[in-house]
C-alpha cells in the first residue's frame, strides 16, 4: 500500500468516526443539545479537524448523502447494456437502501431528522440537489435538455420512494410495487371499487 494510499484511509477512517460519534450523540441528547465540541470530544479530534471534514453540524447527520448521489448517477450511466433506467434504478434502490431501513437506528434517525427543524431544511435541500443531478443524468443518457420534465419526473419519484416504502410491511414488495407503476403505469388494485367500476363501464361501453 503506498503512503498516500494509508493517509487517505486514515482520513476516511477519521471522518467516519467523527460522523458515526455525532450522530450518537444526537440520538441520545438532542440535536439542539450538542455542541461541535462534545462531537470533537467524543471522536478524540480537535474542532479543527472536525471542520475539516464537515462543513457544520447538520452535514454532519447526512455525512453519507455525497456517495449516495454519485451511486444514484452511476447506477443510471453504468448501467447493464440493454437494461432500461428505470429498471436500473430498481436495482439500486433494493440493492442500496433496504439494508439501510433495515438498520436498528433506521427510525431513530428518520425521528431525528423529522423532529429538527434545521435537519429538515437540510434534507430538503439536499432532496432537491438529487433529483436535479439524477434528473440531469437521465436526460443526458436519453439525449435531451436537463430541464426535460419527464426526466425529472422520473427523478423526483424514484427519490420518493424511500419515504413511500419506509413504514411497510414488506419494504421490497412496496418498492416493487412503486416501480411496477412507474413503469407499467397506474391501475386500479385488483378487487377494489374502482377496478370493479371501470370493467362494469368497459362492459356497458362495448356496443357488442
Amino acid at each position: 500500500m503506498s503512503p498516500v494510499g494509508r493517509r487517505e484511509r486514515k482520513k476516511a477512517a477519521t471522518r467516519q468516526a467523527i460522523a458515526d460519534a455525532a450522530l450518537q450523540l444526537f440520538l441520545e441528547r438532542g440535536y439542539d443539545q450538542v455542541s461541535i465540541r462534545d462531537i470533537a470530544d467524543a471522536a478524540d479530534v480537535s474542532t479543527t479537524t472536525v471542520f475539516k471534514h464537515f462543513s457544520g453540524k447538520e452535514a454532519l447527520v447526512f455525512d453519507q448523502e455525497a456517495d449516495r448521489e454519485s451511486a444514484l448517477i452511476a447506477a443510471v450511466r453504468q448501467r447493464a447494456d440493454g437494461q432500461t433506467i428505470p429498471d436500473a434504478l430498481r436495482e439500486h434502490i433494493l440493492r442500496s437502501w433496504l439494508p439501510i431501513a433495515a438498520h436498528p437506528q433506521a427510525a431513530a434517525f428518520t425521528d431525528l431528522v423529522d423532529s429538527t427543524p434545521a435537519l429538515r431544511a437540510y434534507a430538503e435541500h439536499m432532496w432537491t440537489r438529487h433529483t436535479d443531478s439524477l434528473a440531469a443524468a437521465i436526460a443526458d443518457e436519453v439525449g435531451v435538455d436537463h430541464d426535460d420534465l419527464t426526466c425529472a419526473t422520473l427523478a423526483r419519484f424514484v427519490l420518493e420512494i424511500p419515504a413511500l416504502a419506509r413504514n411497510r410491511p414488506d419494504r421490497r414488495a412496496a418498492v416493487e410495487t412503486i416501480f411496477d407503476v412507474l413503469t407499467r403505469g397506474w391501475a386500479p388494485p385488483r378487487g377494489s371499487g374502482a377496478e370493479v367500476q371501470e370493467q362494469s363501464h368497459d362492459r356497458h361501453a362495448d356496443p357488442s
